[in-house]
């Protein structure tokens, strides 16, 4: 394909995966919103308000940057594998493999629209954060790189999920029970310098800890973590997953059946 009609392509899928979720965004924007304010009500002004400082700030203003991931997270990573898993058993994702449309432009394009609507919740909860902290940023590249790398990594992990899911109830199964304790054990609500050594040692193996501390440091300047490590940590990640999703769609595993 020549680069015009390349351009064409990606941006078509693009386009249809934002207009996918923007249509009702009811069911997928503002959901997001209402559940961190409830998590900003509870967690931060009623049991925040009873427990001491973190790194010297105040319990609220240390769990917004873990808040906002989690949405992230969660958003990107639904966008992609509902799409993806609604288009393999509509059979029309079978039109896209026969055309001339490169692969990486296919997974691009799936990734572009988990990216789009993992950052704009994202930004969402970050305005509704406004209203119960004073928002600053330490570093607005890191702040918003981290958004960025999070939001593909994600994209690209529903990818590879709806690949491989043969049902419906295949793409709630890592969501409920790979998702949700990473992300709760992943030092959104705590600093992992609290946990004793061996439980401290363990957490250094959660993936989403890195990505965590990383947007933490990007808009408070303070983290658990080395910042180059995590950024390596989930630039790897991200670069894993595209590869290993390239390669499922090279091989038509979970798609062509």
């Amino acid at each position: 394909m020549k680069l015009q009609q390349q351009y064409m392509a990606l941006s078509t899928i693009v386009l249809k995966e934002i207009r996918r979720f923007t249509r009702i965004w009811v069911q997928t924007i503002l959901p997001a919103a209402i559940t961190m304010t409830l998590y900003f009500v509870i967690f931060g002004n009623l049991i925040g308000s009873q427990l001491n400082d973190i790194h010297g700030l105040k319990y609220i203003d240390y769990i917004v940057p873990g808040i906002i991931l989690m949405a992230i997270i969660n958003n990107s990573y639904a966008n992609v594998v509902s799409s993806f898993f609604s288009a393999k058993f509509q059979r029309h994702v079978e039109e896209l493999l026969i055309s001339p449309m490169p692969n990486y432009l296919i997974v691009l394009g799936y990734v572009s629209g988990g990216v789009a609507r993992g950052l704009m919740v994202g930004l969402t909860v970050t305005v509704v954060a406004a209203f119960f902290v004073d928002l600053h940023f330490y570093s607005l590249t890191a702040t918003l790189a981290v958004a960025v790398l999070t939001s593909m990594l994600f994209s690209l992990a529903g990818f590879i999920n709806a690949a491989y899911a043969k049902s419906f109830d295949d793409i709630s199964i890592i969501p409920t029970f790979v998702l949700t304790p990473l992300t709760y054990l992943g030092g959104v609500f705590y600093s992992v310098e609290m946990l004793p050594g061996v439980w401290h040692s363990i957490s250094l193996a959660n993936p989403i800890l890195y990505m965590v501390n990383a947007l933490r440091y990007g808009m408070l300047g303070v983290s658990d973590i080395n910042i180059v490590t995590a950024f390596s940590m989930i630039i790897a990640f991200v670069l894993s997953l595209y590869l290993f999703a390239l390669y499922l769609l090279h091989k038509g595993i979970g798609v062509r059946n």
